[in-house]
């Protein structure tokens, strides 16, 4: 049960409804989780901002396994279905990619290397060792590449926080849940 409720479409605040309303338009439908944060409008718009800019960040492959590996450190069920889906549907992302996504790895030896640095930096608070560090530059990544990923993982980790909180009702399919992949 949702301990924040997804806000109906006249009770959107003004500030909020631009955005909800793109959101909705590009969509095909308003995301319970959406219409819980756009009770906010400074943390609304300000996330939705982050995430325009950030989808520009590294390829959509990785971000989507980023945003897998974040989500399931964080516990987030509801991101988990969320970034499920987009991972098939648009990154194209096999089943037992977003499997291998979930326990922070890849098929592909550069998105491994930045899907393990993004478990890393979540699971250590960014507390990360020189080794994990020189393993992600090893693969090929630079400084800006590194700024990103931990971007990835600070906007996923503001989602799956948001989530856990608010609780919103899933408007996704359904995933095995954390912990039993």
């Amino acid at each position: 049960m949702p301990r924040i409720e997804a806000l109906k479409p006249e009770h959107v605040p003004a500030d909020s409804k631009p955005t909800l309303d793109a959101f909705t338009n590009s969509l095909g439908f308003t995301p319970n989780m959406m219409a819980t944060f756009a009770a906010s409008p400074i943390a609304f718009n300000t996330w939705a901002t982050f995430l325009g800019s950030m989808s520009k960040a590294l390829d959509v492959k990785t971000r989507d396994s980023i945003g897998l590996t974040v989500s399931e450190v964080n516990g987030c069920n509801y991101c988990l279905t969320v970034h499920s889906y987009t991972a098939e549907h648009m990154a194209k992302l096999t089943p037992e990619e977003i499997i291998l996504a979930r326990k922070g790895h890849a098929t592909d030896p550069k998105r491994d290397a930045a899907v393990q640095f993004a478990r890393k930096v979540i699971e250590t608070r960014g507390n990360i060792s020189d080794s994990d560090f020189n393993a992600v530059k090893d693969a090929g990544y630079t400084d800006a590449h590194v700024l990103e990923i931990i971007g990835l993982v600070t906007m996923y980790s503001l989602t799956n926080f948001i989530n856990n909180v608010s609780n919103p009702d899933k408007d996704f399919p359904q995933v095995v849940p954390a912990g039993m992949i």
